[in-house]
C-alpha cells in the first residue's frame, strides 16, 4: 500500500433504536394523574358524590322544580364566589364581601326612595359605591403592605356598622322602605331577578348569569394577558413586578371585581324582596371563600380556576336545600358545611400529592 493511499473508513450500521430513556423528570404522566392534578377535578367528583347522596336520601330532589331551587341557591353563592376566587388566585382575599352585598342594596334602595328618583339612579350609584369600596381595599393593601385579612376585616366592621347606623338614621328602621311601586322597578327586576319557564320549571335568571360569568372568568384566566397577571402576582408578586407585570393595577382591579360581584348580588336581593335588612350579609363572606377553597383555590395564591368554585357553590346549594328536602334539622347545616369543607381540603391535598408523586 502506497503512502498516498488511505484506508477506507469502516462502514457500520447505526444501532437499532431502543426504548427512550427518561430520568423521571421528563416522563409524561398518565392521563388520569394529569386530570387529578387539575384543581377543579377533585371538587367535581365531590359535587357529584353530594348530588348522588341527596338523590338517594332526599327523593324530592329528583323533581325539576327542586333542582331549580338548588341551582338558584348555588347561583347566589357562585356569582360572588367567582370574583372572590380570582382574588384568591391573585394572592389576596376579602372579608368584607358579605356585608358589601348589603351595602350596595341599601345604597340603591335608600337613594332611590329618599330622593324619589328612578330606581336605576340608585342602581348605578350603588355600583359606584361598590367599586369605591373595592378600590379602597385594593389601594390600602398595595400601598401599605398590610395583609388583606387586616384591611378587609377593618372594612367589614366599617360597613357592618354603617349599614345599620345609616339605615336607622335615614329610615328610622332597620330595613329600607318598599320600592316596588317606584319608576324603573319592573325593568330592573327583569334584569336582576326575573325567571324563565323551561319545561314547566321556573328557573331564576341568576343561574344563567352564574354560568355566563364562569365562562367569561375561565376565558380571562386561560386566554388573556390579564389572566397571566393574576397567576403571576398570586405566585410571587416581586418576581411578577420584575418581569413587567403591573402588580398594583392587577391587585386593585381584582378587589374592584369583588365589588362588582357584591353590587350584582345586592341588586338581585333588592329586586327580589323589594326591601333590604341592614343587618344581613354577616358570615356570607366565609361561604364565598369556602366555595372558592373547596373549588381548588389556594389561600396562598397562585393556583386555582374559575370552574372549581362553580362546583363548590353547587355543593353548598345542594347541601342547603338537600337538608330541607330530606326533612332533617336545618340547625345542622353549618356543621355539615364545616365537615364538607375540611373533607374537600383533605381530598384535594391527597389528590395533589398523588398526582405529583413520581
Amino acid at each position: 500500500m502506497s503512502a498516498t493511499q488511505h484506508a477506507e473508513p469502516a462502514v457500520t450500521s447505526p444501532p437499532a433504536p431502543g426504548p427512550k430513556e427518561t430520568d423521571g423528570r421528563t416522563a409524561e404522566r398518565p392521563l388520569a394523574l394529569r386530570l387529578l392534578a387539575r384543581p377543579e377535578v377533585g371538587v367535581f367528583l365531590g359535587a357529584a358524590a353530594v348530588y348522588v347522596f341527596f338523590l338517594i336520601a332526599a327523593p324530592p330532589v329528583r323533581d325539576g322544580s327542586s333542582m331549580a331551587t338548588v341551582l338558584y341557591q348555588s347561583s347566589t353563592i357562585g356569582i360572588m364566589a367567582l370574583p372572590v376566587a380570582l382574588l384568591m388566585i391573585g394572592g389576596e382575599f376579602d372579608l368584607s364581601s358579605g356585608v358589601a352585598v348589603i351595602t350596595s342594596a341599601l345604597t340603591a334602595s335608600m337613594l332611590a326612595y329618599q330622593l324619589t328618583v328612578n330606581v336605576w339612579v340608585g342602581v348605578f350609584a350603588a355600583l359606584l359605591v361598590s367599586l369605591a369600596v373595592g378600590f379602597f381595599n385594593g389601594w390600602m393593601v398595595v400601598k401599605t403592605g398590610l395583609p388583606s385579612f387586616l384591611v378587609t376585616l377593618g372594612t367589614f366592621l366599617i360597613l357592618q356598622g354603617a349599614n345599620l347606623a345609616v339605615t336607622k338614621l335615614v329610615t328610622t328602621n332597620v330595613a329600607t322602605d318598599d320600592i316596588s311601586n317606584m319608576d324603573g322597578f319592573d325593568q330592573a327586576r327583569k334584569v336582576f331577578a326575573s325567571s324563565f319557564d323551561i319545561g314547566g320549571v321556573q328557573v331564576k335568571i341568576t343561574v344563567f348569569y352564574w354560568l355566563a360569568f364562569a365562562a367569561i372568568a375561565t376565558w380571562v384566566l386561560l386566554r388573556t394577558k390579564y389572566g397571566n397577571w393574576i397567576f403571576a402576582v398570586g405566585g410571587n408578586k416581586e418576581s411578577a413586578r420584575a418581569v413587567g407585570v403591573p402588580v398594583t393595577f392587577t391587585k386593585i382591579s381584582l378587589f374592584m371585581l369583588v365589588g362588582v360581584g357584591a353590587w350584582f348580588v345586592g341588586m338581585h336581593q333588592l329586586f327580589t324582596f323589594n326591601t333590604v335588612q341592614s343587618g344581613e350579609g354577616v358570615g356570607q363572606e366565609l361561604i364565598y371563600i369556602a366555595a372558592a377553597v373547596i373549588g381548588g383555590c389556594l389561600l396562598t395564591g397562585g393556583a386555582g380556576s374559575a370552574i372549581g368554585p362553580v362546583f363548590g357553590a353547587f355543593m353548598f346549594g345542594m347541601v342547603n336545600q338537600g337538608i330541607v328536602f330530606a326533612g332533617w334539622n336545618p340547625d345542622w347545616f353549618k356543621a355539615f358545611l364545616g365537615v364538607m369543607l375540611l373533607g374537600a381540603v383533605l381530598i384535594n391535598l391527597w389528590v395533589r400529592q398523588s398526582a405529583t408523586r413520581r
